[in-house]
């Protein structure tokens, strides 16, 4: 069968879009980077900006704080998710009703849920330490205390975002041939078993989705921290986000614009190669 060649002017269009809306503004922000500007005039430093976001501890603890905020959150979600995608994927009665329970924090705004857990976590009025004061227990400074707030951001950032993990796994789940595990039954394998020979190999492609989405994720997260914190108390919850954000409000064009190059080459530099070992895990059906 002769197959069919298109003209390559058909993608001309395409090319014109992403050019306009991705290429061009990346060259230009790599440009930026490498100078001091303001919205009139630029003067070009080369590295300085770059020497200036890793020199500064204010702006340094950024890079730590992003890193570990991703690592837990894509750590949890992917663990989370992939136990509740297995408890829903059983036979249970209500598990369509979990399933929208687990989904619903997901259509919520993320600025609504930062405010809604702010207020739980007030260290004297929040619902969290009345509940704890009603056991006898001193409830922390969730978001006050320095040692303790990053954390607590993070678990409502999984709390959040866990729903999707699930739905992303009980659709992998659920496209394994169920004749697969009726032969292990008939061999005598276990629950356990099944699970580790069948399962965990067949949705290593919803584990690699969930994993790349929830750590780009984290890398970018945003609006969760400002409402909760602002980056506070100190610079103890600020990430790059954050800290770009800030840097812009106070007129520092090109730091934040070198920051913003930073998290692109961070991005770049930790998930094309997390995706290709990913991808070397998977079987094929």
């Amino acid at each position: 069968m002769k197959s069919k060649i298109y003209n390559p002017w058909f993608l001309a269009p395409l090319v014109l879009v992403y050019a306009a809306l991705f290429l061009i503004p990346m060259i230009i922000s790599f440009f930026f980077s490498m100078t001091i500007w303001t919205l009139t005039e630029f003067r070009f430093v080369g590295l300085y900006n770059f020497k200036t976001f890793f020199s500064e501890y204010s702006l340094r603890i950024g890079v730590k704080n992003t890193l570990l905020y991703a690592a837990l959150t894509c750590g949890f979600k992917a663990i989370f998710g992939l136990a509740l995608a297995v408890l829903l994927t059983s036979p249970m009665k209500t598990k369509n009703l979990i399933r929208s329970i687990l989904f619903f924090p997901n259509l919520v705004s993320t600025i609504a849920v930062g405010m809604i857990f702010s207020s739980m976590m007030h260290p004297s009025r929040g619902l969290f330490n009345s509940l704890l004061g009603a056991l006898g227990i001193a409830g922390p400074d969730w978001l006050g205390n320095a040692s303790l707030a990053l954390f607590s951001v993070i678990a409502v950032d999984v709390w959040k975002g866990v729903g999707v993990a699930t739905v992303i796994y009980v659709a992998g789940l659920m496209a394994i041939p169920e004749t697969y595990y009726e032969a292990a039954s008939i061999d005598g394998a276990g629950g356990f078993q099944r699970f580790r020979m069948i399962t965990l190999p067949l949705v290593q492609s919803s584990i690699n989705t969930v994993i790349v989405l929830a750590f780009i994720g984290g890398i970018r997260t945003f609006d969760l921290i400002w409402t909760m914190t602002k980056g506070g108390p100190g610079f103890a919850t600020d990430t790059m986000a954050s800290i770009i954000y800030k840097q812009y409000a106070y007129g520092f064009y090109g730091l934040s614009t070198a920051g913003n190059v930073i998290m692109f080459l961070l991005i770049a530099a930790i998930v094309f190669p997390l995706y290709r070992f990913l991808i070397s895990l998977e079987v094929d059906v």
